[in-house]
């Protein structure tokens, strides 16, 4: 018996009692009994009812919690908030995605560096900030995600450099659950989740950021 042999019978073990079609994963071949069939589907999608401001305000509440920096805003005033936040900052270099928005950034006084294939770790290493849309926003895990779009570039540029400001549009992008969140993505897509800025402790609860991604996380909720 071979090693996938015998990790597909434990599993065929595992499912033996998952109602289906009254057919037992041991009395059928492997894959013959749909999974999608077999598991009842009937859990909340949602905890309890909220409107879509609600929402909005459970995101913005969940992601302070995580020790993300909130922030809100009009349309009209995105370009001069990135500003004042990267200048607050002292960011001299932004990484940019190649589907951002060009009005997002036109009261920058920084050096743009592009999203490009060629560009490595070190050299985005020595870049200050970079500034994203997102795909997705979680309310009640305070989580956003990326999948790889272009207004949110490849996924190391939202690993490597040190500062993150992600922009999410309200109420549109954000959803109260991840079972909502699913059915939004593509899940052939690169999907990076990020519930906070990049953080772990050690055995003593020491806790240092910045070691798997960046170590500042902005959002700005941007309403309009």
């Amino acid at each position: 018996m071979s090693s996938r042999e015998r990790i597909l019978g434990r599993v065929r073990r595992a499912l033996a009692d998952v109602p289906g079609d009254g057919t037992s994963y041991e009395e059928v071949p492997y894959g013959e009994v749909p999974y999608g069939e077999a598991v009842a589907r009937d859990y909340l999608r949602e905890h309890g009812r909220r409107t879509a401001a609600e929402t909005v305000e459970l995101l913005a509440e969940n992601l302070a919690d995580y020790r993300a920096v909130v922030h809100r805003c009009t349309d009209g005033q995105l370009s001069e908030l990135l500003a004042r936040l990267l200048s607050a900052r002292g960011s001299g270099s932004v990484v940019v995605p190649p589907g951002l928005p060009t009005g997002w950034l036109e009261a920058v006084d920084a050096t743009l560096v592009q999203d490009l294939a060629a560009s490595t770790a070190p050299e985005l290493d020595r870049v200050d900030s970079v500034v994203t849309g997102c795909a997705v926003a979680v309310a009640e895990t305070g989580t956003i995600v990326l999948d790889g779009s272009p207004d949110q570039g490849r996924r190391r540029i939202t690993l490597v450099p040190d500062h993150h400001i992600c922009v999410v549009r309200v109420p549109g992008q954000v959803v109260s659950s991840v079972p909502q969140a699913l059915e939004r993505l593509d899940p052939a897509r690169p999907l990076t989740w990020i519930s906070g800025p990049s953080a772990t402790s050690d055995i003593e609860l020491d806790r240092v950021e910045g070691v798997h991604g960046p170590r500042t996380l902005e959002v700005v909720l941007v309403a309009g």
